[in-house]
């Protein structure tokens, strides 16, 4: 049966989110097993990478309730069953933390879910996880010592370019934006303090 396979990394790796629909549309994999494939990815590649604080461990879970529906005739929109990795400043009322990359804020918790990820759920989106960023959402530093922090949290770690494992992934969006460029995710979401998006 289809939900007892394992995806081919051809399968996921580097498809657009209308190709992954269309597959899912045809019965070529379930959302559970895309979001098993992303799972591993980071199982295997966020060791060495960073970008990844943590994963959202109810999000098979919740992949295999969007794949009932999907069975069942209801597609809710473009993002259905899509896994998608949110910035760990963005709140999310689960059972994963948001703390915006520090150690003071761990065991807190948010009063519900940012507008974001409120609209994300709706639309059927599966959240992954929460990606790496420059602790606080900025800048830790301005001296020489690795590269001013940016793409570092307490929690997460340095975020390690995918492309040149020698260099940081830098900005505050760094574990979103490396994420996505080493497909441990389909789509994630960044924020905007100074320079991580239009930079």
């Amino acid at each position: 049966s289809p939900s007892a396979l394992a995806l081919d990394n051809r399968d996921f790796v580097e498809r657009t989110i209308p190709e992954l629909q269309a597959k899912m549309e045809l019965g070529e994999f379930t959302s559970a097993q895309l979001v098993r494939a992303y799972l591993d990815r980071i199982h295997s590649l966020n060791p060495l990478l960073h970008s990844v604080i943590e994963t959202n461990p109810d999000a098979i879970a919740i992949a295999r309730q969007l794949d009932d529906e999907r069975r069942s005739g209801h597609v809710r929109g473009p993002l259905h069953g899509i896994p998608i990795l949110v910035k760990d400043n963005i709140a999310t009322a689960d059972n994963m933390e948001t703390t915006a990359g520090s150690l003071a804020l761990v065991g807190s918790s948010v009063p519900g879910d940012a507008v974001i990820v409120r609209r994300l759920r709706r639309a059927g989106a599966v959240i992954l996880g929460k990606a790496n960023l420059g602790e606080w959402a900025n800048f830790r530093g301005f001296d020489n010592v690795y590269p001013l922090a940016v793409g570092w949290s307490a929690r997460g770690g340095n975020t390690i370019n995918a492309y040149d494992l020698s260099y940081t992934s830098w900005g505050s969006s760094s574990g979103s934006g490396n994420g996505v460029a080493a497909n441990l995710c389909s789509v994630a979401v960044g924020t905007e303090t100074d320079g991580s998006i239009t930079g």
